[in-house]
């Protein structure tokens, strides 16, 4: 059975768990951040990127105006290029969730600031023709900066800011055009966590509910609908939010992010879902950031686009790694 996700430091003051958050990596031989072609579009933070197959897809987002954008980009890691694809049909927005089931990819959710407006409509994208559907709208409240990954058959998107912090979380079926609600995350509600999926196994951490980052982490088990909690990451690892979350073959990613009022951080952090533990690992080779885009495809991992301090990226690096 496979799974994806969708697919965003010093301590201030080292008494308070929440902005408590490592600048020590152990570095991993097996670990290699490399620079690739960056992002074709505008520079950018608040972004959606999605994996179908061995392509990865990028769009959205808010750029340094704080103008919505609603383009849409193809990355191929084999060619290493980017193409510009059939720009997003909704209104453009920031702080959306994507993911695949099968061949399409879905995007919905999320904010346009120009209105102040948040979001609940979705759109299923068909690469083989380079075209967007509407498909039933999501079913929970409009929000933004929620969590979203696909599992088999069907995507699943919880969490997020409609007002307050939400804990609901929802299940889409392409085969019937439908959403149907599930249990609800089991940590406190919150905004701007990440999440991977290892095995059939969605794992949702980090995040912000009200001016307290995370530290706790869960894991959801589809079949059951049931969350359970996982090894938190403790008072000296990765307690953010507005990080990124990938896999890479058995191991799962949190990358990037900030913890308390930070522009970004570098440091990296890999789970091992067979026992259940995190580790240090090499630090982000680029710039750090927040509200960034990763995926996973293959044997590696990717970190793009965000925002650090006032000034949106669009650099592009891949992690590689043997463990």
């Amino acid at each position: 059975m496979k799974g994806g996700v969708v697919f965003s430091i010093l301590s201030i003051f080292s008494g308070f768990l929440f902005q408590n958050c490592s600048d020590t990596n152990e570095i991993t031989p097996a670990d290699n951040w490399v620079q690739r072609s960056a992002f074709e579009g505008v520079a950018r933070s608040s972004a959606v990127a999605f994996t179908i197959g061995d392509t990865a897809y990028v769009g959205t987002g808010l750029d340094a105006a704080k103008k919505d954008l609603s383009d849409f980009w193809q990355y191929d890691p084999k060619q290493n290029t980017w193409t510009q694809l059939a720009d997003f049909p909704g209104k453009a927005r920031s702080e959306a969730v994507g993911f695949s089931v099968g061949q399409k990819g879905y995007l919905g959710t999320g904010v346009n600031v120009a209105s102040n407006s948040l979001l609940r409509d979705f759109y299923a994208y068909d690469p083989a023709s380079n075209t967007w559907a509407p498909i039933a709208d999501f079913a929970g409240s409009a929000r933004r900066s929620a969590v979203a990954f696909s599992i088999d058959q069907a995507g699943y998107v919880g969490t997020g800011f409609d007002g307050k912090e939400q804990q609901d979380f929802w299940a889409y079926e392409p085969v019937s055009d439908a959403w149907t609600q599930k249990a609800n995350f089991a940590g406190k509600g919150r905004t701007g966590a990440a999440s991977f999926v290892i095995n059939s196994v969605g794992y949702v951490g980090t995040g912000r509910a009200g001016d307290l980052n995370q530290n706790d982490f869960w894991a959801y088990d589809p079949a059951n609908d049931v969350w359970q909690e996982r090894k938190s990451f403790g008072a000296t690892s990765i307690t953010r939010s507005n990080a990124v979350g990938f896999a890479i073959k058995n191991t799962g990613y949190f990358v990037t992010g900030a913890c308390a009022n930070r522009s970004g951080d570098y440091d990296v952090w890999a789970y091992n879902a067979s026992s259940n533990t995190w580790s240090p690992r090499r630090a982000f080779q680029g710039v750090s950031r927040v509200k960034a885009v990763g995926f996973g495809v293959g044997s590696k991992g990717y970190v793009s686009t965000g925002m650090n301090g006032k000034t949106c990226l669009g650099d592009l690096w891949v992690l590689s790694s043997e463990n």
